[in-house]
């Protein structure tokens, strides 16, 4: 046996990186208590967090809600100040103008849409008994009347239950509450908007001034483009819808269709969905109008139509001018997480935030990339040569 005296000396860099990860090792292995506690500690603090986190959403909810609206303002509040209106002045007169309309919208038309709700339920199924007696759904092939019977059997009988007419009250008067409710909220939303509306600019500074000065140039071009995509597809989203609307309320009453002010709410609510939700109100009004003449059905169909392919070709790209193109599918897949998540609310402020991440990737994402060729490797790897292995 060798002496340990003679053994060659362990280096002291070597015997002091070693000595405290055996000792780390041990003291996992030797106080298991320890480290469960530990472990249980970090799992309490992620509970108390994610509660903390989950009791301020609605507070949360308000401010992303109110920074939105401040973004889809902003564009009117820049086109007045291009105009020669201080910025001050302009924001006054778009949020008493804004003010006006939501006010308008309580008074005068959330009142008739409660009332043509109950009024459509109500009667709907005498309007479907009244349809299968017209000439032509007698037209129609036996196996089709058939189908066509048992469904409007089972949806008449039950509308005709009292839980149902009662549910469908309750809705209206549990919309009527939650209006009352939404008015407090609607005045920290109010303050909320005014606030970052005239601080948006001072925003923008305080988030430039975080990155490097390189790059900042950068950042706030990038920063500008995405709050005008964002402001212009909020804008333009809710314009359209509003146009949606109102063409769908006047062709209701020139053909002499039931419920305009009903069918003109559903119409703006289906229509913030951009691309498929003109398309979906089409079919969805088209069979409505059926149930009370093929006739007034045809002409509200071939109508709207009409307007589809005017909307489409003349007064999108109008309206959404600076807004980010984004293809059908994601299109499709933002509004259904964004209405799942947040209702209208949600399907109205995916989309742009979709638009924003496109923005993002095509801008720094796609060119990085880009710009990654066998001419230029990333630092610290080597250069692959095309001839190793040949």
């Amino acid at each position: 046996m060798s002496d340990p005296a003679d053994r060659p000396p362990v280096p002291v860099a070597d015997a002091a990186l070693a000595v405290p990860e055996r000792r780390g090792i041990r003291a996992l292995v030797d106080r298991p208590l320890v480290v469960a506690f530990i472990a249980t500690l970090g799992v309490l603090g992620g509970l108390i967090l994610g509660s903390a986190i989950a009791s301020i959403t609605t507070i949360l909810f308000y401010i992303v809600l109110a920074l939105f609206v401040s973004l889809g303002l902003d564009p009117i509040v820049r086109v007045l100040e291009r105009r020669g209106v201080k910025r001050g002045t302009g924001i006054l007169i778009v949020f008493v103008a804004f003010a006006l309309l939501i006010a308008a919208f309580f008074v005068f038309v959330l009142p008739p849409i409660l009332a043509q709700v109950v009024e459509f339920v109500r009667s709907f199924p005498e309007a479907l008994m009244q349809a299968q007696q017209s000439a032509w759904f007698l037209a129609l092939p036996p196996d089709l009347q058939d189908a066509i019977a048992v469904a409007s059997a089972e949806v008449a009988a039950a509308l005709r239950q009292p839980e149902t007419i009662a549910a469908i009250s309750g809705g209206a008067l549990a919309v009527g509450v939650g209006v009352v409710a939404a008015i407090s909220a609607g005045f920290i939303i109010v303050a909320l908007t005014l606030y970052f509306l005239a601080s948006l600019t001072g925003m923008k500074q305080a988030l430039y001034s975080l990155a490097p000065a390189y790059s900042r140039p950068r950042l706030s071009d990038m920063t500008e483009r995405v709050t005008a995509s964002v402001g212009s597809s909020l804008l333009g989203s809710v314009t359209l819808a509003l146009i949606n609307a109102g063409v769908v309320f006047v062709l209701h009453l020139l053909i002499g269709l039931p419920y305009p002010a009903l069918m003109a709410f559903i119409a703006f609510v289906l229509t913030l969905i951009p691309l498929f939700g003109s398309v979906i109100f089409w079919v969805f009004g088209t069979l409505i109008a059926l149930i009370s003449s093929p006739t007034q059905a045809l002409i509200f169909g071939i109508a709207y139509l009409i307007y589809i392919q005017i909307e489409s070709y003349v007064i999108t790209p109008r309206v959404m001018t600076r807004a980010v193109a984004i293809p059908a599918a994601l299109v499709l897949i933002g509004a259904m997480v964004g209405g799942t998540l947040a209702g209208v609310i949600g399907v109205l402020v995916a989309l742009p935030v979709m638009a924003s991440l496109l923005l993002i990737l095509r801008e720094i994402v796609v060119p990085r990339q880009d710009a990654k060729t066998l001419a230029s490797p990333p630092p610290g790897d080597a250069a692959p040569d095309p001839l190793a292995g040949s």
